[in-house]
């Protein structure tokens, strides 16, 4: 949706001005924090707007066109005048000609019909239960009030409890708000770090009960909202509850939970959500299905309630089967065969799109942007999550959000989406979470039709001659790049001023582009030097074959530091890339990946001209060679999750790894290193001198040589995971693991050409799920201990002895 993505974009722009060390010196404070909320204004409206009516009326339309193009002008004037300026120098922009232009739409607004009026006042007020709840939760009682929400499962109490919490009446009225999902298996010391806002690897080995008193002290004296989600049993709170204190200040706790008897353990009334009845979900359909009769016709009345009925009282699907029959031709047939199937799709493509589109307009109108964004891969292409949600981000489509990053913002995007059949599941992670998704060709073709129409693409396709692109702001190709007529698009993009994504493209570089904000290439033999002077840009990855070129590295110039808002940097492909110091200049980066990159050491802060900046957003770095992690280093870096380093063989024996790898520990917030150690020099202590950090989750190792024996100091790691030793990273005949170690371990990968004798017993890989034996060829047997750990689900051998395949069929034929 082209209007909630411009606002989006807009925001976005806003809030990183906002942040950036230098760049908001170029505009006034009290300015841009009137045309954020402004601008805030017009995306509750439209959120709203669209969660509330069906098909938007003519006048709603010209709204939403006039929302858009104010905020796409006031977008073109704040990011051309930071280019200017960056090049020129920082002069204060004077906003007020824009928020005038911003305002006025507010004021159009609030002059329209009473219809209108009444869609405003949904911002505030929403459904009925959702009012009666935040009465609850804002009335004058002073003492603390626990509200359970009770209901079977999937049926909304998460949903009602979320849409409170999330709502600015409440962030406005509480001083705290905290959040933690319960489950049947719970931890206090999970569900209290939770609360404090902390992570769990984070506190050491503090005990429960000093985490809850901490909770306790924080909590005290001060107006509280606390939501406990999906608990299962009343000892869970019993253990809970005396760390919440009432303060006599109207502080509240809300309680999901499928328990029927809270209301009567609590002495309190409750929200409870239930099924609709037969009579109420009957309605609900005909209303639905015949929204201008509201009558079900005789003849298809009886199996009318057999559809109602298998929707099993659940509004929401009562709601999307009913929308799908008002589409649908009106014969008992086709209602008999909806009935045997309720996924049927019948009838030509053109319907199965028009039916498909229902469910896209009953998207939330922060999804529909990046429901759209879906449509710019190839069909049958296996989709990146993470790559998606960069792009996303990059876009602005993303809501900040004070608990949790743009990217754990994004995953909950990405669900939405799968469970709402949009996007399927493709591969997991070795954690179980999605890592790859697919879009059915329909669910595709439905995607790009409507982003055309809704002019949120421009296609370029093969057979195409492209036109003048004056307005178009996102460039997306379709087909092959040798089938495209460079001249004539070279022609046609010399007329796109205002464009800010390019997408797709094999070899085509867009260097006119002074406002260019996603630069998304598939492969390039040619990088292009000047693209490091769009320095609007958000989002740049590159495909570079550096062997066409005879050459295998590259330096980086100093301009890439003048692109004051890139938050992902990759490029593929093969080579060396060095990069300039200015590379520690670059506070909003977020993402940073090279086939493999050289970095310089951190400038004294003495020399620089603003020693505060820190990469405090860069969460991913990938893949650095010889990086030498001083003190400094991981300062500059202290949100590092994910980290990916290549030491070469030719270091200094005494100044190598062991000296560049010591501080790992600095990094408190790793959770995946993998960590290429070379394949001559031995490590020697290497790995038994380093102090891992207790966030770490995922290790993988490869190179050689490690003692067996020195894997203690990584199966201490208290939430270790994944542990791969690769390319025969280790070293010796025999292991022999101890209790007490790997813990949380659920993913091993073992490739050792030396392992000879594994003594090993089910206690000690507890919770192992998936074992993975590769290049083995002189293994003994795996443990017959192995076969007795009760989660593990697989065994997969790879270019292993016979004695190993053997090992594997025996637990194999004792588990069954």
């Amino acid at each position: 949706m082209a209007t909630y993505a411009a606002l989006a974009s807009l925001m976005s722009v806003l809030d990183q001005i906002q942040d950036h060390p230098r760049i908001s010196n170029c505009f006034h404070k009290k300015q841009l924090e009137s045309l954020s909320h402004l601008v805030g204004f017009l995306l509750d409206f439209v959120e709203i707007t669209h969660s509330h009516v069906g098909v938007l009326s003519e006048e709603y339309e010209v709204l939403e066109s006039d929302i858009a193009s104010a905020s796409y002008a006031a977008e073109d004037v704040i990011e051309t005048h930071v280019v200017d300026q960056i090049h020129s120098g920082l002069i204060l922009l004077d906003l007020q000609s824009v928020i005038e232009v911003i305002d006025s739409v507010k004021d159009k607004i609030k002059r329209r019909a009473p219809r209108i009026r009444c869609l405003l006042l949904l911002m505030v007020e929403f459904d009925e239960e959702l009012i009666q709840l935040l009465d609850a939760l804002t009335g004058r009682q002073p003492s603390l009030q626990i509200i359970p929400i009770v209901g079977m499962g999937g049926i909304g109490k998460t949903t009602l409890a979320r849409n409170a919490y999330e709502s600015r009446l409440i962030l406005n009225h509480f001083d705290i708000c905290a959040w933690a999902t319960i489950s049947q298996e719970y931890s206090l010391k999970k569900i209290f770090s939770k609360l404090l806002s902390r992570q769990t690897s984070g506190v050491g080995q503090e005990i429960e009960q000093q985490l809850g008193q901490k909770l306790y002290q924080r909590l005290i004296g001060r107006r509280y909202l606390i939501i406990l989600d999906d608990v299962w049993s009343i000892d869970a709170w019993e253990k809970m509850m005396f760390f919440f204190p009432d303060n006599n200040n109207g502080s509240r706790i809300i309680i999901t939970t499928r328990l029927s008897n809270v209301s009567i353990y609590f002495g309190s009334s409750y929200f409870s959500k239930k099924f609709l009845d037969e009579d109420k979900s009957w309605n609900l359909f005909c209303e639905k299905a015949f929204p201008q009769e509201e009558v079900c016709p005789p003849q298809l009345e009886e199996i009318g309630k057999k559809i109602a009925k298998k929707c099993k009282g659940l509004p929401l699907l009562i709601v999307v089967i009913g929308g799908l029959l008002r589409k649908s031709s009106c014969t008992q047939e086709y209602w008999e065969n909806i009935s045997q199937n309720m996924n049927s799709i019948l009838d030509s493509e053109e319907q199965n799109l028009d039916i498909l589109s229902l469910s896209y307009r009953q998207l939330p109108a922060h999804l529909k942007p990046c429901f759209f964004y879906t449509g710019i891969y190839p069909e049958d292409y296996e989709i990146h999550l993470s790559e998606l949600i960069k792009l996303w981000i990059a876009e602005g489509f993303i809501k900040p959000n004070k608990i949790k990053s743009l990217e754990e913002v994004g995953e909950g995007y990405l669900k939405d989406l799968v469970e709402r059949n949009l996007l399927s599941v493709g591969r997991l992670r070795l954690n179980g979470q999605i890592k790859t998704c697919t879009i059915h060709d329909l669910v595709r073709d439905l995607c790009i039709k409507t982003a055309e129409k809704e002019k949120f693409f421009y296609f370029i396709r093969f057979c195409d001659s492209p036109r003048a692109l004056t307005k178009e702001r996102r460039i997306l190709f379709l087909g092959k790049n040798s089938e495209i007529n460079h001249d004539l698009l070279s022609h046609a993009l010399e007329s796109a001023p205002l464009t800010r994504s390019f997408l797709r493209n094999a070899g085509w570089r867009p260097v006119r582009f002074r406002l260019l904000k996603v630069f998304n290439v598939d492969y390039t033999d040619s990088l292009p030097s000047d693209i490091f002077e769009q320095i609007n840009l958000r989002y740049v990855w590159i495909y570079y074959d550096f062997y066409k070129h005879k050459h295998y590295s590259r330096e980086l110039p100093w301009t890439v530091s003048l692109l004051w808002n890139v938050q992902t940097l990759k490029i593929g492909g093969f080579g060396i890339f060095y990069a300039p110091t200015e590379i520690w200049s670059m506070p909003q980066l977020r993402y940073l990946e090279f086939a493999r990159l050289c970095l310089p050491t951190p400038p004294l802060r003495s020399q620089e001209k603003d020693d505060s900046i820190v990469l405090k957003n860069l969460h991913t770095l990938k893949t650095v060679v010889d990086l030498n992690l001083s003190e400094e280093v991981c300062k500059r870096i202290p949100s590092v999750k994910i980290l990916k380093i290549k030491y070469n063989d030719f270091l200094p024996e005494r100044s190598s790894r062991e000296t560049f790898i010591y501080n790992i520990g600095c990094l408190h917030k790793l959770e995946s290193l993998n960590c290429q150690l070379g394949n001559v020099q031995p490590c020697g202590n290497l790995v038994r001198n380093l102090k891992f950090p207790t966030s770490l989750k995922k290790l993988t190792l490869s190179g050689r040589k490690i003692e067996w024996e020195d894997l203690t100091t990584i199966g201490s790691s208290p939430n270790l995971e994944v542990l791969q030793l690769k390319d025969g990273s280790m070293t010796g005949s025999e292991w022999n693991p101890v209790e007490g170690e790997f813990l949380r371990l659920k993913y091993l990968f073992i490739n050792s050409w030396e392992l000879k004798h594994w003594n090993a017993e089910s206690f000690h890989f507890p919770v192992l799920e998936k074992l993975y034996l590769s290049g083995l060829l002189h293994l003994d047997e795996i443990p017959l201990g192995i076969g007795e750990i009760p989660t593990l689900a697989l065994i997969h051998l790879l270019s292993c002895n016979e004695s190993a395949s053997m090992s594997a069929m025996s637990i194999l034929e004792e588990q069954e």
